[in-house]
């Protein structure tokens, strides 16, 4: 009897016996007795051919996360893990730093773990046709789209908010509010990604209010790390502009520049409003509470798993989806 007979026994993917047979605690209890009482009945013996067969039956997903220290990423991943035993099949991870390339790691997996699809979290927005040829599985890209490359909608899947809206939005509000003079903090203004769509919705916001941007208002961190957002917070403070607000394109950011600012004795909003996107657990617990536009997390894992799997199992064709980020007022910024 082999794992693949002892799975059509009991009902259960073949992924759900490996599980049981490796002890791991993501299987519910009258599964796992049931799967070992056939195991008995049939006096099953695990080998390393049976754990070969599981490897090469191609029930594996892969996710590339982008960015280890992201805080943004946790509760998506803890839902894409959710969803995808939910959906039968294992889950593969790796997290990769943010200067490595997300396809090529994808593409490595792919071989190695003879995956079904892949869910790439955090990337670049410029891929080409060559770039994802790499790549013989469907996948999607969650928290970012392919704004700056060269694929058709047809070539890719993606489940993001619009950055650059978003951020026109998170600017606007803060003009609406009084501000005139609106700082900007940046990872950099011309990274083909998350970073460079906020700040050209930071530039369109303003422009839309009839505000001249000013570059001396405008300081980059390099990446979306706390360490460096405080050390550009002190570069912009340090160049003794007049601003009343901050735009940040990140909460960690933000919550780093409210320390800097706080260090160098100007309170928020008191003295400088603050508002962000992302929508972290964190920020609720920030003093004052951030004021965020919160993207929905949760749904975004749900969508790229239900997508992904929709193109594994053949009932749909590649698409884009694009959620909402909302509001979440909080006491980092106020009128004058």
């Amino acid at each position: 009897m082999t794992i693949k007979d002892i799975a059509k026994e009991c009902g259960v993917s073949i992924s759900t016996v490996s599980r049981v047979l490796n002890g791991r605690p993501d299987v519910r209890e009258e599964v796992r007795q049931r799967v070992l009482d056939c195991m008995q009945q049939h006096n099953y013996i695990p080998n390393n051919t049976a754990r070969d067969l599981v490897k090469t039956n191609s029930d594996t997903v892969g996710l590339v996360v982008r960015g280890v220290s992201n805080p943004f990423f946790t509760p998506i991943i803890k839902t894409i893990q959710h969803e995808i035993d939910r959906a039968g099949y294992t889950l593969v991870m790796r997290q990769i730093n943010s200067g490595e390339d997300e396809l090529k790691c994808g593409a490595v997996m792919e071989r190695e773990k003879k995956l079904r699809g892949l869910i790439f979290l955090g990337g670049r927005s410029d891929y080409t046709e060559a770039e994802v040829a790499l790549l013989n599985v469907p996948f999607v890209c969650c928290s970012y789209t392919n704004n700056y490359g060269n694929l058709s909608d047809s070539q890719y899947s993606s489940v993001s908010v619009e950055d650059e809206e978003t951020a026109f939005r998170a600017v606007e509000t803060l003009y609406r509010m009084g501000h005139r003079r609106i700082a900007a903090l940046l990872s950099e203004k011309d990274d083909r990604s998350v970073s460079e769509l906020r700040y050209s919705g930071y530039l369109r916001a303003l422009r839309s209010c009839g505000v001249e941007p000013d570059d001396d208002l405008v300081v980059c961190a390099g990446t979306f790390s706390m360490p460096a957002a405080y050390r550009a917070m002190e570069e912009l403070l340090s160049r003794e502009k007049e601003f009343t607000a901050l735009f940040c394109i990140s909460d960690s950011m933000a919550i780093a520049a409210m320390r800097a600012l706080k260090d160098h004795g100007r309170f928020v909003p008191e003295h400088c409003s603050v508002i962000s996107i992302d929508g972290l657990e964190l920020a609720e617990y920030t003093s004052p509470r951030l004021t965020t536009l919160r993207q929905p997390m949760e749904r975004m894992g749900q969508e790229c798993v239900k997508t992904l799997i929709d193109l594994i199992e053949g009932r749909s064709a590649n698409k884009q989806i694009t959620v909402e980020a909302t509001l979440m007022q909080g006491g980092s910024a106020r009128e004058i």
